[in-house]
């Protein structure tokens, strides 16, 4: 586009030098290609570059096995948080002992907190969980639909009554585009029924906390920037398609939890218990 502008301005003006020239005394080939040279070279000088500006750094790439949830109301939860309305029992939808297998209250208080985990103590399972709304168990049996609308159930299904929801991974991405990992790791917000929206195209039903449908823990607030009632995209992705990253380090059930591992990172050593 630029080089079409270029010529004609060029052509225009030696159109117009043509007619000077006519005007006086004819003047020889060379005198003609110099001053043509010189329009030329005029013509040029007075466009103005052209600039590109970059919209920013393009958006990290995830795996496109699964589609994106998008625009999905998303809420702050931690493992310890219904001690008060549980009298202590600390348990998630899996795990009768979630608060002492996790190493005990995952305090969501900042100044209670240091790089993405607990300032107390060191997590025995991922800092970085989140809750959807969907429970494959039910009395200790698997539900008749999981095997039909779960995607991976043939896949990895061993036993009955044993879940193949848990500990799954997802990708949460804030409203930057930043993408953070965590595990499946309870059901919420508000029930454990809704496989419509987990799995299918269904929009989380309205609750009190504005339509939640993701919860996700302190790790995963503290990673992506969120407040406490935040709008993010999530998606689920295979364990091998998760990047490095602090969701790597922690973690008996984590799988990706490995010395070299944490070594790329170049993370320091895990922090001691605070005094």
């Amino acid at each position: 586009m630029r080089a079409i502008t270029v010529f004609a301005i060029a052509g225009a003006m030696l159109v117009l030098s043509g007619r000077l020239f006519a005007q006086g005394s004819s003047p020889s080939d060379a005198e003609f290609e110099k001053h043509a040279k010189k329009l030329r070279e005029a013509a040029l000088l007075s466009i103005e570059p052209q600039v590109t500006v970059p919209t920013g750094p393009s958006p990290p790439k995830v795996s496109g096995k699964y589609p994106w949830k998008t625009g999905i109301v998303t809420t702050v939860f931690w493992i310890g948080s219904a001690r008060k309305a549980q009298a202590g029992r600390g348990a998630s939808a899996w795990d009768p002992k979630w608060e002492a297998n996790y190493g005990g209250f995952d305090d969501p208080k900042p100044e209670k907190r240091r790089n993405f985990i607990p300032a107390a103590f060191i997590p025995r399972l991922n800092p970085f969980y989140i809750a959807l709304p969907y429970n494959d168990i039910a009395k200790g049996v698997t539900k008749p639909e999981a095997k039909v609308v779960i995607p991976w159930f043939q896949e990895v299904f061993v036993e009955e009554g044993k879940s193949v929801c848990r500990d799954r991974w997802v990708a949460i991405r804030n409203a930057e585009g930043k993408v953070c990992y965590a595990q499946w790791s309870d059901c919420g917000p508000y029930g454990g029924e809704h496989w419509q929206y987990v799995f299918g195209n269904e929009k989380p039903k309205p609750n009190a906390n504005g339509g939640a449908g993701l919860n996700v823990s302190p790790a995963v607030r503290e990673y992506l920037g969120l407040i406490t009632t935040d709008v993010t995209d999530w998606k689920f992705v295979e364990a091998q398609d998760v990047p490095n990253g602090p969701w790597a380090l922690y973690g008996e059930n984590n799988p990706l939890r490995q010395p070299s591992r944490h070594a790329e990172e170049g993370a320091a050593s895990p922090v001691p218990p605070a005094k």
